[in-house]
């Protein structure tokens, strides 16, 4: 699969070892990080039209993979 943008490391280059660190100390963290990288994966299969969907339900998705980054943010501040 090519590469698809969007992923945390992409989104927050300069906190790499944060996002892993968190990843493996923060249940609640892990579960926020893994929803938002499945749906980047759905969004980039709907995108690609490997697995087609209507423009509503790609929004949809849009909206909760921005709502997970934002809480995401909010763990990743300094």
């Amino acid at each position: 699969m090519s590469h698809v943008a969007h992923e945390l490391t992409d989104e927050f280059p300069a906190k790499i070892q944060a996002i892993h660190s968190l990843r493996t100390t923060d249940a609640h963290f892990a579960r926020i990080a893994d929803r938002y990288h499945e749906l980047n994966r759905t969004l980039h299969r709907m995108e690609s039209n490997v697995e087609p969907a209507d423009d509503f339900t790609m929004e949809d998705i849009k909206k909760e993979r921005l709502k997970l980054m934002d809480e995401i943010a909010v763990y990743l501040k300094d």
